[in-house]
């Protein structure tokens, strides 16, 4: 076991800052860094590339901040799939790793890293050896091929690489983490343009050719006289409004409870509980998920056809197979082009299966997240203690704060992931720009952006909060 130390131990990471607090200035400026590299890779097409199809896959390649085609085109789909597998393990109890110690907590990153560059190579190879990102098929047969697969597997490995060591700098520099900036970057920039753009897109119901932006389509379809085109572009604006001002409003929600420091008669705060207290990390961790189910659906019909797991159709609409069942249909658009509600069961039955998906695993990451990132009601009682921190009234004991914690600690955690599984489940039966979960996550990744800015703020003003939370 001391040799599988050894490698985690010594594995290439981004040096942490000296000074335990960086300031708003250089938090800001490393933070902007990796958002623009992270644009500018984007760009950047993979050399040798001659069939992309996954292209397609619009949505996923949001969830996943991985343009197809980029020489990023993995995104955070390995960092988030060795996460999801480790979280998996520890809750199961088949590895167990005590992240209540500096040594645990270390091992625990580092298998991470380690999973997060198998992952890395494994899907880069996936994606190019089973026809997902491939040379042209003109050069099938020949030497010429398979070299072109390992230059496009170099490229795809060195971009997660990008990625994940991006992470860690956003992480250790900056606001958040990466991969939450990622996504919220990619859809925010999704629905800009599905708002926006003037650019021709797919012709509508009258065939009449619309703009791909749902605003000028929107007037666009008005002056051709096709309300069934201007009834979808307008829901999906209305929806997207409605999603917004939910999820604010939701993300807002806190339970605040009162404590005192001991040392420091009559000073205290009012230490908040967030209602969606795992906040967006279920949400992305299903989603991330969910898009992976895609994925290996469409590449194992390109490897082996139509299957049990999942059916494609000529322009890449998934018509069969288990991942049917696990992704949501436009129910709202549906509904509009038939203009009627009663058009068969299968879109209603879908989208209660998708549903109760969302729903079944938020509630299963929320739960352990909280185990695996030191937010259960034992962790956040020795902080707080540590701090000088207890309840009023009560006597100092951690055993204490532990029991009025789990009061509301777990609770939350349930029905936060509940929350905000059932939230993005409906968001996305709604068709709006971007898909509601994609609206979610950026929404919520900017709100809890702007609580660490706000925090850091009053660290800056108050020496004992600065020292409560960890500055």
């Amino acid at each position: 076991m001391s040799w599988f130390k050894t490698i985690i131990y010594n594995l290439p990471e981004v040096a942490a800052p000296e000074q335990r607090r960086l300031a708003f200035g250089e938090k800001l400026k490393w933070t902007l860094i990796a958002l623009v590299l992270y644009f500018v890779l984007g760009m950047m097409p993979l050399f040798g590339l001659g069939e992309n199809s996954l292209q397609q896959f619009e949505f996923l390649s949001i969830v996943l901040a991985s343009p197809f085609g980029s020489i990023i085109s993995l995104g955070i789909g390995p960092i988030v799939t060795a996460s999801i597998v480790l979280q998996l393990l520890n809750g199961a109890g088949i590895v167990k790793f005590d992240l209540t110690s500096h040594e645990g907590k270390r091992l625990f990153q580092g298998v991470q890293k380690l999973l997060s560059i198998f992952f890395i190579i494994f899907e880069g190879s996936i994606y190019v050896f089973m026809g997902g990102l491939a040379p042209s098929n003109a050069l099938i047969g020949t030497s010429q091929y398979f070299q072109l697969q390992m230059i496009l597997v170099f490229q795809l490995v060195l971009g997660g690489l990008m990625i994940m060591f991006m992470d860690e700098v956003v992480s250790k520099w900056g606001f958040g983490s990466g991969i939450s900036l990622f996504i919220a970057a990619g859809v925010s920039q999704s629905i800009f343009i599905q708002a926006f753009s003037w650019l021709p897109g797919p012709s509508g119901l009258a065939g009449v050719t619309y703009a791909i932006g749902a605003i000028p389509a929107l007037f666009q379809s008005l002056a051709a006289g096709d309300p069934t085109t201007a009834g979808v572009r307008l829901a999906a604006l209305l929806s997207t409004a409605v999603i917004f001002l939910v999820v604010v409003y939701v993300q807002s929600m806190k339970v605040e409870i009162p404590l005192s420091f001991g040392r420091i008669r009559g000073q205290g705060i009012r230490w908040p509980l967030s209602f969606m207290y795992t906040s967006n990390i279920p949400v992305i961790l299903v989603a991330a998920l969910l898009a992976n189910f895609q994925l290996i659906g469409r590449l194992l019909q390109n490897w082996i056809g139509p299957n049990l797991f999942a059916r494609f159709s000529d322009t890449g609409q998934v018509v069969g197979g288990f991942v049917y069942w696990v992704q949501a249909p436009d129910l709202l658009r549906t509904i509009i082009e038939q203009k009627t509600l009663f058009f068969g069961s299968a879109p209603y039955l879908q989208s209660l299966v998708y549903i109760i998906v969302m729903i079944a695993g938020s509630v299963v990451f929320s739960i352990f997240w909280v185990q695996t990132a030191g937010m259960d009601a034992k962790s956040q009682a020795r902080q707080m203690m540590s701090a000088g921190l207890q309840i009023p009234g009560f006597r100092r004991d951690e055993r204490v704060l532990e029991s009025l914690l789990n009061r509301y600690i777990w609770p939350l955690t349930i029905m936060g992931g509940m929350a905000v599984g059932l939230l993005a489940a409906l968001a996305d039966l709604t068709g709006a720009l971007s898909r509601g979960t994609g609206i979610l996550l950026a929404v919520m990744i900017v709100y809890k952006m702007y609580e660490d800015i706000a925090r850091q703020h009053l660290m800056d003003m108050n020496p004992a909060m600065q020292k409560f939370l960890g500055g």
